[in-house]
């Protein structure tokens, strides 16, 4: 039985000796041990932008126990391989080291030497990008858009997707041309709408939000980032705006449109 408060093995060690008990059929938790793959992977999901919270708040104490909680996904999943035989925490570990030294050879391998470690970081980018191609030159992959993960954020896959062709050369050279497909793309949302097609006014609508990932990514902005900001500002106007209707002792659903509007154009000349 691991002792989860006093047990004096290192740290890391001691989440795995837990996590196996949590698992061990003779007096684990009923709970941990319904657990599978794929019943767990929501929770990851939720686990990895509650990360990415604490890191928009600035919280460092709540930054480390988010970072745990996502640590602890990551070994629940490791005690499931290994009760099925396929692989473990070491091997995980093992293998992003190896990972990390082999796309790295500006650091640890034999470009050091040869002075490539003056190299910027746009420089490091590109022999990155280089050697992940590489590896799945290696797996004999068929398509460059091959393991983009299909369970990504859609923004996010997007990016990706972008990424991986630009890689190959099927990209504009800067972001002028980009704000032209932007316009062009609205322009198109604009005549499906009016046709009142609504599956070629969604199919337009897409297109354009890929166009706005698109110039995101010319601006080597990350595309979520830009729309979780949005949505930032978003929501501290509207709250503004609920405050002074609160103040003003009148209820938001009884305001009409134009005074909801007032309050809006208030909120932005407050700078929120």
């Amino acid at each position: 039985m691991v002792n989860a408060s006093n047990s004096s093995s290192e740290p890391m060690q001691q989440l795995l000796d837990i996590m196996a008990q949590l698992r061990n059929p003779e007096g684990g938790c009923p709970w941990d041990l319904k657990q599978d793959f794929r019943s767990i992977l929501p929770h990851t999901l939720e686990e990895a932008y509650e990360v990415a919270d604490a890191i928009e708040s600035d919280d460092r104490l709540q930054l480390r126990d988010e970072l745990g909680d996502l640590l602890f996904q990551v070994v629940f999943y490791c005690q499931l391989a290994r009760e099925e035989g396929s692989f473990e925490f070491a091997d995980v570990a093992q293998t992003m080291a190896d990972k990390l030294i082999r796309r790295h050879p500006h650091v640890f391998g034999e470009e050091v030497s040869a002075g490539s470690g003056t190299m910027d970081a746009e420089q490091v980018l590109q022999r990155w990008e280089s050697i992940k191609q590489t590896e799945r030159d290696a797996k004999q992959q068929h398509s460059v858009l091959d393991d983009v993960p299909n369970a990504l954020p859609a923004m996010q896959r997007s990016a990706k997707l972008q990424k991986r062709a630009a890689n190959v050369g099927f990209d504009w050279p800067d972001a002028t041309p980009v704000l032209a497909n932007m316009a062009e793309e609205l322009e198109e949302v604009q005549q499906a709408f009016a046709s009142g097609d609504l599956q070629h006014t969604l199919e337009e609508l897409g297109d354009l939000m890929f166009a706005c990932v698109n110039m995101a990514r010319h601006l080597k902005q990350d595309p979520e980032q830009v729309m979780r900001a949005a949505n930032a500002k978003f929501e501290r106007r509207f709250r503004f705006l609920e405050k002074q209707l609160l103040e003003a002792g009148e209820a938001l659903e009884d305001v009409s449109l134009e005074r909801m509007d007032a309050g809006w154009d208030a909120a932005k000349s407050h700078g929120l």
